[in-house]
């Protein structure tokens, strides 16, 4: 086994991903303190094909050093927006015939593992402030809950890891 060169990854040019069809996925951060974990989700979004990231409230916006940290330049090729009012985005959204998802650990929550998703249905994900998580406001809008099961002595995942493990659900229904 021998370990690949960048060269040999075939990796499209930010020209060609913005040619490749998306998956139907929106990605909403709704007042995300940490720049590093913005940036974070622009490369998971990157990487998994998601059709926008929806940056709300006090979430940061590129440019800026401490998204591209991490984002290493997905916060190009990824198409985004900042909507100061994410309960107002999220009403859109319904509008517009997204299934909304929050990502909290609520009444009548779905584990992550039980739920199916619906390949010719269009989703917004809502990831939520990484002290407050997601506001009750949203979560009244919300279709679903979606919550990752966990065994250890912590309440929860930091927001960039567990918006990758979500994506890679979707990403991987699509496939």
């Amino acid at each position: 086994m021998r370990k690949l060169k960048l060269e040999e990854l075939g990796r499209v040019t930010t020209e060609e991903y913005e040619q490749i069809q998306k998956n139907p996925v929106v990605v909403v951060l709704d007042n995300i303190r940490s720049m590093h974990n913005v940036g974070a989700v622009f490369r998971t979004s990157d990487a998994f094909l998601i059709d926008k990231v929806y940056l709300c409230g006090i979430t940061a916006t590129p440019p800026h050093k401490e998204i591209q940290k991490t984002a290493i330049g997905a916060e190009k090729s990824v198409n985004w927006e900042h909507i100061p009012d994410a309960n107002e985005l999220i009403a859109q959204l319904k509008k517009e015939g997204y299934q909304i998802i929050a990502i909290e650990q609520a009444e009548n929550s779905v584990r992550l593992n039980d739920y199916n998703v619906d390949t010719t249905q269009k989703y917004a994900i809502v990831m939520g402030n990484e002290v407050d998580g997601v506001q009750q406001s949203i979560i009244n809008q919300c279709d679903t809950c979606l919550e990752i099961p966990q065994s250890g002595t912590k309440h929860s995942l930091n927001v960039s890891v567990c918006t990758g493990i979500i994506l890679w659900k979707w990403y991987e229904a699509f496939l």
